[in-house]
């Protein structure tokens, strides 16, 4: 072999194994990654990330109050071995916003729409639109308002929302909660991912009739054990990385989902929505006057030794109702505090009912004898039927009942129950 051919084999084998520890090292090298500044108007410019597939599906991804992710980036080279196109969608540097839940109603719909359009005239695939928490707020409004200009298109392949938030916010304790407007002006077919471990769990009862009334098709899958953001939380459950391992899987069955769904015409009443402000902190965390009906509603469960416990038998007494899950940070942060609370008043006929959210008897026994230790009673609200009955919307929630039996005072949220202003008002309460 002459010395020029020999470097020539050199040379090309070494190259060869340098691509091959690349990808051993970093396997997303096969796949191509493009940021693209997409413009939509004269004067928008949408910056995305584009990972190309070859199949003819194309998820249009929209970050959600969160901002972007890194775990929606793997996720995103995962899909595209599946076959599915990714495109990572910022509408929040387009128009110089913070990423923050109040800036979800400051996008005008026609960016997401025209992104939409822009994606299937480019592709020719089908258009999925997908996101999580409060971007279903841009999301739907944009799918509507494309729907309105585009209403025998066959482009929209539905939608697949992550533990979607539909309500304006988080209502006080005896308030009445405001659906977004956008919800029952929907006609989609919708996928929704939904965490057992969320207080939106407890809405589908109200939110699937809500989508359902304009026409929307819904699917629900339950995800058991995890939480909202569950695939991005820095305080994720080993069971939680296990699910968001499996989670391209789950979203590609919801892909094949609504696709079962007949193609139909879907008329949208695009109405002048009276755009809400959206929460642009987090609410005060204040023992508040409670403004519902003060009759509490029945509460009747089994506590720890499987005995009846009847909020009636308490008359006479102040009684704090903590309605808690084992796997809500701000619940067993709280816990300490209401049991030195406890202490200090059960000699003056002060005592707290812990009302556990449907998990099962052994999670919470571990719970109570490994992370916090009280000694007031746990109570079990197996299916949610309690939790129903007194409107709880977050968690924690607590409602403060008088001896009279009436609801004084109520909070949703963490709270320091040895605070000066809560010590003062249950004082009160037990010397009326």
């Amino acid at each position: 072999m002459q010395a020029s051919q020999f470097l020539k084999v050199y040379f090309s084998s070494r190259l060869f194994f340098l691509a091959l520890l690349a990808i051993s090292f970093y396997p997303h090298a096969l796949f191509a990654k493009e940021i693209r500044s997409i413009a939509v108007s004269e004067n928008t410019e949408i910056e995305t990330t584009i990972y190309t597939a070859k199949g003819d599906t194309l998820f249009l991804w929209l970050y959600s109050e969160a901002g972007p992710q890194q775990a929606e980036d793997e996720i995103a080279y995962q899909l595209v071995k599946k076959n599915i196109e990714v495109w990572r969608v910022d509408l929040f540097a387009s128009h110089f916003l913070p990423i923050a839940a109040s800036s979800m109603d400051r996008i005008p719909d026609s960016d997401f729409s025209q992104m939409i359009e822009y994606a299937h005239q480019k592709t020719g695939k089908k258009i999925i639109p997908v996101t999580t928490g409060r971007g279903s707020l841009p999301l739907l409004r944009g799918v509507r308002h494309w729907q309105s200009q585009h209403q025998n298109s066959r482009a929209l392949g539905g939608v697949i929302l992550m533990s979607p938030k539909f309500y304006f916010d988080t209502p006080d304790p005896g308030t009445t909660a405001k659906l977004l407007p956008v919800v029952k002006q929907t006609n989609l077919p919708i996928f929704i991912l939904q965490p057992d471990q969320s207080p939106w769990y407890w809405k589908l009862n109200e939110t699937i009739p809500a989508l359902e009334s304009s026409g929307s098709d819904v699917f629900v899958k339950k995800i058991k054990g995890v939480r909202d953001r569950f695939y991005f939380r820095p305080d994720a459950t080993a069971h939680e990385k296990t699910v968001t391992n499996k989670l391209p899987n789950t979203l590609l069955q919801a892909v094949n989902s609504l696709k079962t769904i007949p193609y139909k015409k879907r008329t949208v009443v695009l109405a002048k929505e009276k755009y809400l402000k959206l929460q642009t902190g987090k609410k005060e965390r204040t023992l508040k006057v409670f403004k519902g009906d003060p009759v509490p509603p029945e509460l009747r469960l089994n506590d720890l030794n499987m005995k009846l416990v009847d909020l009636k038998h308490y008359k006479g007494q102040v009684v704090l109702v903590n309605f808690w899950a084992s796997w809500c940070p701000p619940c067993v942060h709280e816990m300490p505090s209401m049991q030195n609370l406890q202490d200090r008043f059960i000699a003056k006929g002060f005592t707290i009912l812990g009302v556990n959210m449907a998990e099962d008897k052994k999670t919470v026994q571990h719970f109570l004898n490994s992370k916090v230790n009280v000694k007031f009673p746990i109570l079990f609200d197996q299916e949610g039927k309690a939790l129903k009955k007194w409107g709880v919307f977050a968690f924690p929630t607590s409602y403060i009942i008088d001896k009279k039996g009436l609801i004084r005072y109520a909070i949703f949220g963490g709270v320091d129950w040895e605070t000066k202003s809560i010590v003062k008002k249950i004082h009160g309460l037990i010397s009326e």
